[in-house]
């Protein structure tokens, strides 16, 4: 069993968010014994059934289960929101500790439903990292499949892509259609599409609202669909000023290199070194892995990127509290050189006391005009750490 890098603590109740098929349950399973825990699946129809009609009910479950167990999990909790009223009675009465899992805390906040005002701590759950595979990781496979922990259990290339295209049709499915996030579900899926195809490029709104034939507004908060429900991730555009930040448009990376390929209908093609196609996978693993991996270690980071008016680019820009800021260039070369680095050389005196890394393919660590080329892996733990 893959052992997870984010660390519940387990003498307090708990949210757990996350995507359908990122190991929520499983983890669950590894972090509390069978024999102190209650299981309440409400994906199970009875179960849903029997609670959206009466959510009373729970308290009745509840006041049984407090003379045998010490937890109780509550699977998909977005999904009968009422609970949460019970859940903070019985946490204030100190008899019971809750488990509480779900896609996202979007539909539990937009209908106002009780998010414990604190009694229970917010936990967000992502594919597998390459630290927590260790040497099962393969980056070839990890650029081509993504890292969902079912892809781990399958060995043959049909049944991953299989896989990978019924949980893009499932999410669209049961996410959006069954929740009822977006009222027509047509656009949304052309909008899906189109974030594959320009996954870690910088928004165009006014293109992409004609692209799926809606407004403006609606593809800005169809983008905010994705990010509440751990989906994607928003990387807005580096400014010192916050008002200058909000006026730009940012980048978006979905949460698995698999799901986009699955999504953008790029599934068969396979990702040969030094072409566009795969320096734009890795540059997309790279940032999937360190926004995981910073959230993991609750460290507060704020990630971002900066263009200027002449096309230069830095990939990252990562404010660190307590620590330098790191500004990031993401090569997919096996041989760094100086002329990898000449957009962070260019820059690092605008950033005083900054640190620089060129993080690529190289196995051969070196510092150039103050730039720290090493290998992605090692370059990401002296990020993180």
């Amino acid at each position: 069993m893959v052992r997870r890098s984010i660390n519940i603590l387990k003498n307090n109740s708990f949210f757990l968010f996350g995507a359908r098929g990122v190991g929520k349950t499983k983890l669950i399973e590894a972090t509390i014994p069978t024999e102190d825990r209650l299981i309440i699946d409400l994906l199970d129809p009875l179960e849903y059934e029997t609670f959206s009609l009466n959510p009373g009910e729970l308290s009745a479950r509840l006041n049984d289960a407090s003379n045998r167990v010490q937890w109780v999990v509550l699977d998909e909790v977005q999904k009968v929101p009422a609970l949460l009223d019970v859940v903070h009675q019985f946490i204030e009465k100190g008899r019971l500790k809750f488990a509480l899992t779900g896609s996202s805390a979007r539909k539990l906040k937009r209908g106002g439903a009780n998010l414990l005002a604190g009694r229970a701590y917010t936990y967000h759950l992502y594919p597998f990292t390459f630290v927590e595979l260790g040497d099962a990781f393969n980056l070839q496979e990890a650029l081509e499949w993504g890292s969902l922990p079912k892809i781990s259990s399958i060995s043959t290339a049909e049944e991953r892509k299989i896989f990978l295209q019924t949980y893009a049709h499932t999410y669209i499915r049961e996410e959006i259609q069954a929740e009822q996030i977006v009222r027509k579900l047509e656009p949304f899926r052309r909008f899906l599409a189109v974030v594959a195809q320009s996954n870690g490029t910088i928004i165009s709104y006014s293109n992409i609202a004609r692209d799926v034939g809606t407004s403006d507004v609606t593809v800005r908060s169809y983008y905010q669909i994705l990010e509440d429900t751990l989906l994607g991730t928003l990387i807005e555009p580096y400014h010192l000023s916050i008002r200058r930040r909000q006026r730009e448009s940012p980048k978006f990376y979905l949460f698995d290199t698999g799901v986009q390929r699955a999504l953008s209908r790029t599934l068969d093609v396979v990702l040969k070194p030094q072409t566009y196609a795969f320096g734009k996978a890795f540059e997309h693993l790279i940032v999937c892995e360190l926004t995981r991996l910073s959230s993991y270690a609750r460290n507060d980071f704020t990630f971002s990127y900066l263009r200027t008016k002449d096309d230069a680019e830095i990939d990252l820009i990562i404010e660190r509290p307590g620590m330098p800021t790191a500004i990031v260039e993401i090569k997919s070369t096996q041989r760094v050189d100086e002329d990898d680095v000449s957009v962070l050389r260019r820059f690092l005196p605008d950033f005083p006391g900054a640190q620089a890394f060129c993080l690529s393919l190289d196995p051969h660590p070196k510092m150039w005009h103050g730039v720290s080329c090493v290998y992605w892996s090692e370059g990401i733990k002296q990020i993180i750490s």
